[in-house]
């Protein structure tokens, strides 16, 4: 595949990533049963956490930086491309499992109108069909509510209500502030289990929107940095060697500490980690997203073969990898093969079924999306002449 010069080879090694985090820990729970990755299958799940903040930061920076042009954020034309974007594919997965739901692993799934509204996540018994789609339930809220803010805010500012940028870093602050002190509050009624299944912590804590809302805001907070504070966003950018040290150390930090500390069996799961670790992950991957943008950190500018083609499938790659794999693991067993030829035909499946499903779903919705809805904004408006102190838009 050619290489698009328009990528970014380092945010399309953190998508890659990701995919590759998450796979692992599906594969060793699913398939395996066994501890197949070390280490990184036992905390593949923060696969999902690095998808949250890039989601942060890739949405947010395509409406900031409009925002920062002078234009007028359109929130019906936003909501039209995120369908076109993120449904078609969805919809095709979800139809496989109404069609096959035993086949494709799992207990029998929710009613499927939570499936299309949404809503699934919302108390999400662990071990139902499709239940990795729960991640995807959490997205698709965050899209909803970001630009609504946004439009909300651009109304205020229209009435003269001074808005500073500190009130968009006080509301990230707050937002971070509610999603700490509901993992520590839930945790203290979840977080250890008496049956030693922790249903109720899957349900209520991991699955959670309330709880796992704000990793979305350490990418949301790299693209104010980028749009809004640029003399500062280009100090930081001017050292892309520290941030790639800093941010590489602060992963490996909270890696560490997650395949230590988050959970302990039957004991339940850690407070700390419960508490704070979801935010600190979070964090840590946002200071690995700037390392990305910068272009003096070289590091993460190398094009890593097949990192980019694994970025570009990793939507479909995700919400097929977990029932394709499922099922090659139930044909696979009676066969006897060994556990190596089991993990390449299952693992090749997985990434050849994400990139059909892109080039046959993805990409031709995306082709029409932007004939339809070419942006996310109406056309470029004056920007509004607002006093120093109050410019939220100001470079």
């Amino acid at each position: 595949m050619t290489t698009s010069p328009s990528r970014n080879p380092g945010l399309d090694t953190l998508r890659a990533s990701a995919i590759a985090l998450v796979f692992m820990y599906h594969y060793a729970i699913f398939v395996s049963g066994t501890a197949t990755f070390g280490w990184l299958g036992d905390i593949g799940w923060a696969g999902v956490d690095l998808f949250f903040v890039l989601s942060g930061y890739l949405i947010a920076n395509q409406l900031f930086a409009g925002l920062a042009r002078g234009q007028a954020l359109s929130v019906p034309r936003f909501y039209a491309r995120r369908a076109l974007r993120t449904l078609p594919v969805f919809w095709l997965v979800l139809a496989a499992f109404v069609l096959f739901p035993t086949a494709l692993g799992g207990r029998t799934p929710p009613p499927w109108w939570r499936f299309l509204t949404f809503t699934q996540n919302i108390g999400l018994q662990p071990g139902t069909a499709f239940s990795h789609a729960w991640s995807l339930c959490v997205e698709e809220q965050f899209y909803l509510v970001l630009p609504a803010i946004l439009a909300a805010g651009a109304w205020l500012a229209r009435g003269r209500v001074a808005l500073t940028r500190a009130h968009g870093w006080a509301l990230m602050a707050a937002l971070v502030a509610v999603g700490i002190t509901a993992r520590c509050v839930l945790w203290q009624r979840y977080g250890q289990p008496a049956d030693g299944r922790g249903d109720g912590y899957m349900a209520w804590i991991y699955y959670s929107t309330l709880c796992r809302f704000d990793e979305f805001i350490p990418g949301v907070a790299v693209a104010m940095l980028k749009n809004f504070h640029r003399p500062a966003w280009e100090r930081l950018m001017a050292r892309g060697g520290l941030l790639s040290a800093t941010g590489a150390a602060a992963v490996v930090l909270m890696m560490t500490l997650a395949y230590k500390f988050y959970y302990f069996g039957a004991a339940g799961w850690g407070f700390f980690m419960t508490a704070f670790g979801y935010s600190l992950i979070a964090w840590a991957f946002a200071v690995l997203v700037m390392a990305a943008l910068s272009p003096t950190a070289r590091a993460l500018h190398w094009r890593i073969p097949g990192a980019q083609s694994l970025a570009l499938w990793s939507y479909s790659t995700y919400l097929s990898h977990k029932p394709l794999a499922y099922f090659l693991g139930r044909q696979l067993g009676p066969l006897a093969v060994s556990d190596g030829t089991r993990l390449a035909i299952i693992t090749v499946a997985c990434v050849a079924a994400g990139g059909l499903l892109y080039k046959l779903v993805e990409a031709p919705f995306m082709v029409l999306r932007d004939r339809l809805v070419p942006s996310n904004f109406v056309d470029a408006a004056r920007p509004v002449a607002l006093p120093a102190a109050v410019d939220a838009v100001s470079p």
